[in-house]
């Protein structure tokens, strides 16, 4: 029952005031509190490992590149790891696999790059843009998924099959999981989408068709 046919059943015998408790009155504001400290939380979390030395890839670095975008958004997009333009901004997916992945974001799904939410596997680069290590991942993957909790998004895209392999837990060949969905396994309620890294289908124009096939898989999803 809703509250305007609570208050109508009431009315009918013969309450018309209902005074609430301090808890009752205090929960709806817990949980809008929450709402509003999405960014808060990741700036904290962020700042927490900003100077992390957990695996080798903090030699070579110039900077951790944290997550960019709207912690609000339904979508989280999940790269591999920052490249050289990346790692001097100190922002994911700045560089020319970005700006396609940015005119993707775009043109199939009608959102501009600040609405959705873009991050990576591991936050640092590895040298000459390497594909990251399984320890690499593995020391990485306890910021990323504090990152995907305060986030809680409907949909994880994972770019490429590192970033796969990094949310799944399992090696898989990606062009033949691409555009399929699976749970993720700490919230089933989550899903993961898998689908080419933009890097990829700039080396291979012709993955471009199933790339925005996966994206309008992804649109229908979210509604």
């Amino acid at each position: 029952m809703g509250v305007r046919e609570t208050a109508k059943a009431l009315e009918e015998i013969g309450i018309r005031e209902v005074y609430l408790t301090e808890k009752l009155r205090k929960e709806p504001a817990k949980a809008e509190t929450f709402q509003k400290d999405r960014r808060r939380l990741l700036e904290e979390h962020f700042s927490s490992f900003k100077n992390c030395t957990k695996c080798e890839l903090h030699r070579s670095r110039s900077q951790v590149v944290f997550g960019d975008g709207n912690p609000y958004s339904p979508i989280v997009f999940v790269g591999e790891a920052p490249g050289e333009e990346e790692d001097i901004q100190g922002r994911p997916f700045v560089g020319r696999a970005g700006r396609y992945l940015n005119s993707k974001i775009e043109e199939i799904l009608g959102l501009k790059r600040e609405e959705v939410y873009i991050t990576n596997v591991c936050k640092c680069r590895p040298p000459g843009n390497r594909k990251p290590t399984p320890s690499e991942i593995n020391a990485c993957f306890p910021y990323l998924k504090r990152e995907l909790d305060i986030i809680k998004p409907k949909v994880i895209c994972c770019l490429g099959a590192t970033a796969g392999e990094g949310i799944l837990g399992k090696k898989f060949s990606i062009t033949k999981v691409r555009g399929n969905f699976y749970p993720y396994p700490y919230d089933p309620k989550i899903k993961v989408l898998l689908t080419y890294h933009p890097a990829y289908i700039l080396r291979n124009p012709s993955a471009d068709k199933d790339f925005v096939e996966d994206l309008n898989k992804l649109k229908e999803f979210i509604g």
